[in-house]
Order: C-alpha cells, then sequence, then structure tokens
C-alpha cells in the first residue's frame, strides 16, 4: 500500500534532468507540490501526461504550487524527454527506485515499471490527495482541483 493522505512525505534527494542533486526539503514543508510517478519516457501515455501537465503549468506556479514527475528512467533521457516535449518542471532519475520504495508504490508489467500515481502534498508536507488511475488525463484534472 502506498502513502496515504495524512502522512508526511519522507525527505529524499535524487538527481534532475540536468544532473544537479535535487533535495525534496527545498519544496517540502514550503509550498504546494505535485508528485507524479509514470512509467516511462516517451512512451505515449506518459508522454501525454507530462503534456498536460506542461500545458497547465502556469496554473499550478499561480497556485503557489510545484510540479515534478518522477521515473526509473535515467538523466539523459529525462533531458531528452523535457526537451523535446518543452517540459518546464522538474523531472526526477529515481533509475534505483529508492523513492518509489520510500512512496510503497506498487509495480507493474512484472515488477518492471511503478504505477502511474500522482501525490498532492499541502504547504506542511502532508499528502492531501493521493490519484492512482491508467488514465493520464485524470490526474492533471484532479491536481489541480486539490491544489485550489
Amino acid at each position: 500500500m502506498s502513502l496515504k493522505v495524512g502522512d508526511l512525505v519522507p525527505s529524499f534527494e535524487l538527481l534532475d534532468q540536468h544532473g544537479i542533486s535535487f533535495k525534496s526539503e527545498t519544496v517540502l514543508g514550503k509550498k504546494p507540490v505535485v508528485i507524479y510517478f509514470y512509467p516511462k519516457n516517451e512512451t505515449p501515455n506518459c508522454t501525454s501526461e507530462a503534456c498536460s501537465f506542461r500545458d497547465h503549468y502556469e496554473e499550478f506556479v499561480e497556485l503557489g504550487a510545484e510540479v515534478i514527475g518522477v521515473s526509473s528512467d535515467g538523466v539523459k533521457s529525462h533531458q531528452k524527454f523535457a526537451k523535446r516535449h518543452r517540459l518546464p518542471f522538474i523531472l526526477l532519475s529515481d533509475h534505483k527506485q529508492k523513492v518509489q520504495r520510500l512512496f510503497k508504490l506498487p509495480k507493474i508489467l512484472f515488477g518492471l515499471y511503478t504505477k502511474r500515481i500522482t501525490f498532492v502534498i499541502d504547504k506542511e508536507g502532508r499528502i492531501s490527495y493521493v490519484h492512482n488511475s491508467l488514465r493520464p488525463d485524470s490526474h492533471i484534472k484532479k491536481a489541480l482541483q486539490k491544489i485550489q
């Protein structure tokens, strides 16, 4: 069972798409955060989801929220993915699945990939909403509603 509403998000550190170390405490407990976990860069549904977050990114920013995408893909893959689709938000490389284990995420496809799950985290660093759906377009709508 993954982390649930009311749980405090554990701190973590991963490399972003630029190869720079990202520490969760730079945003957690300071502003609302949307962390979305997705299976793989450049797959149709994952690309659709990332582009939807891109298209609504300014709405999240206007509400004071940060958007962070996380998958097992490496830094170079994230860099290409972000550049190709003009993604303005942080992509984190969790190739050792350390953060996926911290969030206790379920696996799909014989344990190869993480399931598509979005966490909305409040200003105190607690999970206020969890959205678990295969439909990529629903994640953005639900996350925006919860941040508002």
